[in-house]
């Protein structure tokens, strides 16, 4: 009965998942989310931007990793490859990328740090628990599906185009230096935002991969954040530098 009954708590959270990302979308296409270049006063107190980012993120590894280690099926070979590849993706985001920020003095409204720690628990808990637990087990012939594979390729792509721009964008200042400049080079050649486009391209991969209602849940939840961020950052690029590329699209190559 108590499996029963975290299961009707478990859909609940997913159809929530779903009904965050239609919210997320509508709404941050007409307010942008304050924090990074965008923040502003009137969002309360605020935290440094590198604890911040440590807070916001940090639910997800960890919440996945418990539920890795509770679950029911996580002895398959499928179990750990999942396991590796978002812990990849969460201990860099989580732990490693917020150290390198150039975020002195730089300030977070605590109310977005609140907001990401507890999507972030959650999405680490539906994400874990289904795939752990729920699903009944990913047998080791799993790694051998289409889905799989092209899920995986995906993944692995956006993986590394994600962090050859955070990279880029970690170069584009000298030491001390906090202002901001136009990234160039790689995906920069046609769009504002790879990093966005990266990540997106990993959870659609995920989503496939795991061919599961809670991957999509999150592939929709993050192109829902990501793609209205994406065009207020290339609005904002637009608008700050008057040799700004005028060929350059905000998220997707020649299209968007």
């Amino acid at each position: 009965e108590g499996r029963m009954n975290e299961h009707m708590v478990f859909n609940a959270l997913l159809i929530t998942m779903f009904a965050l990302a239609a919210t997320t979308a509508v709404a941050l296409f007409f307010v942008t989310a304050p924090y990074g270049r965008h923040t502003r006063k009137g969002w309360g107190p605020t935290i440094g931007e590198r604890l911040g980012w440590i807070v916001m993120e940090a639910p997800a590894p960890l919440v996945f990793a418990v539920c890795f280690v509770v679950g029911a099926h996580s002895h398959t070979l499928t179990a750990w490859v999942f396991l590796l590849a978002w812990e990849a993706h969460y201990l860099h985001r989580a732990f490693i990328y917020p150290l390198g920020l150039r975020a002195i003095g730089r300030q977070m409204p605590m109310v977005i740090a609140g907001m990401g720690f507890l999507f972030n628990g959650l999405n680490g808990y539906l994400n874990g628990r289904y795939l752990f637990t729920f699903s009944g087990g990913y047998p080791a012939s799993w790694l051998k599906q289409p889905r799989f594979v092209v899920g995986m390729a995906l993944f692995l792509m956006g993986y590394i185009i994600n962090r050859q721009a955070d990279r880029t964008l970690r170069h584009l200042r000298p030491p001390g230096d906090s202002g901001y400049a136009i990234p160039r080079g790689g995906m920069y050649r046609w769009i504002s935002c790879p990093n966005y486009f990266g990540e997106i391209l990993e959870w659609l991969g995920w989503a496939i991969a795991t061919w599961s209602l809670v991957g999509l849940a999150f592939f929709t939840w993050t192109a829902a954040n990501l793609a209205p961020r994406a065009q207020s950052h290339h609005l904002w690029y637009r608008e700050e530098f008057e040799d700004y590329p005028t060929d350059r699209r905000a998220l997707l190559p020649r299209l968007w």
